[in-house]
C-alpha cells in the first residue's frame, strides 16, 4: 500500500513515517498540494493542523475512489463536513476521521463499561488556536465523550467559566458532560452505568497514535470505515454547537 500525506506540519506525520517504516505499507510521499499525489498513491491521509484544508485536499481523492483518513478533526464546518462525507457516498470511498484519544486502551475500557446512563469527558482547549480555534484541541474530549455516548444530539449547553467551558448534552438519551479545560489538564473520562461509575486518565504516550494509524490500515485493506459515517459528523455538529454559543 503507498500512502501519501498531505500537509507536513502535523506532529502526527512523524508518527506515521516512523510506524511504517518497516513493514510492508508505506509512506511515498509528503506534500502541501494534492495534485502532487496522483497517480503516485493508493492512499491518502489529510493532516493539517487547520480543519479549514481537510474538504479541498480529502475531496480530489475521494472522487477518485482512494481511501482517504482525515486527521482530526474533519472539518470545522457543519458543510465541509457533510460535503466530505456526501463525496465519499458518492464515489464509494473509504473514508475516516477520529481523534487518536478515540482507540486508547483507556477508551476502550471506558467503551466497555455498559450501558452509559452518564458520560464525562475532559481536556484542554485554546479557543484562540490558529488551527481552528476549539476544533484543534476540542476534538480530543468530545471525541471520546460522543464514542461512549451513540445516538443523536438532542440539545447542547454551554457554560462559560474563568478556567473552563462546560457543556452539558443530550446524547441519544444519555447526559453527557464535557469540560473543556482553558490551558494544560491531562485527558479524563467516565462512564456511569447501572453498576457504577468507571473513570480513567487518557494517557498519549509515545505510541498513541498508532491504534488509530492501525484502523486506518484496516480501512485500506477492507474497505470499511471504522467509524459510521454519522459519527464522523456528530462531533463537528457539537463542536459548532458550542462555537455559536461562545462567539
Amino acid at each position: 500500500m503507498r500512502i501519501g500525506i498531505i500537509g507536513s506540519e502535523n506532529s502526527h506525520v512523524g508518527h506515521i513515517v516512523e510506524h511504517l517504516k518497516d513493514g510492508p505499507d508505506r509512506v511515498v510521499a509528503v506534500v502541501d498540494a494534492p495534485e502532487d499525489l496522483f497517480g503516485l498513491v493508493d492512499a491518502v491521509v489529510v493532516a493539517h493542523r487547520h480543519g479549514d484544508l481537510h474538504r479541498p485536499h480529502a475531496i480530489p481523492f475521494l472522487r477518485e475512489g482512494l481511501p482517504v483518513f482525515v486527521d482530526k478533526p474533519l472539518a470545522v464546518t457543519n458543510e465541509d463536513a457533510e460535503a466530505i462525507v456526501a463525496e465519499a457516498l458518492a464515489h464509494h470511498a473509504p473514508l475516516t476521521s477520529f481523534s487518536a484519544l478515540r482507540w486508547l486502551p483507556g477508551t476502550d475500557a471506558l467503551a466497555a463499561a455498559g450501558t452509559p446512563l452518564r458520560v464525562t469527558a475532559s481536556g484542554p482547549v485554546d479557543p484562540a488556536s490558529p488551527y481552528g480555534g476549539i476544533f484543534f484541541y476540542g476534538i480530543h474530549p468530545v471525541d471520546v465523550a460522543l464514542r461512549l455516548a451513540p445516538g443523536p444530539i438532542e440539545s447542547v449547553d454551554v457554560t462559560t467559566h474563568d478556567d473552563r467551558i462546560a457543556v452539558l448534552a443530550r446524547v441519544g438519551g444519555v447526559e453527557v458532560e464535557i469540560d473543556l479545560v482553558l490551558g494544560e489538564a491531562p485527558f479524563r473520562g467516565s462512564v456511569t452505568t447501572s453498576a457504577g461509575t468507571t473513570e480513567r486518565e487518557l494517557v498519549l504516550d509515545e505510541h498513541y497514535f498508532v491504534p488509530g494509524l492501525e484502523k486506518f490500515l484496516e480501512m485500506t485493506a477492507t474497505g470499511k470505515p471504522p467509524v459510521g459515517y454519522d459519527d464522523l459528523l456528530r462531533p463537528v455538529h457539537l463542536l459548532n454547537a458550542v462555537a455559536k454559543a461562545i462567539a
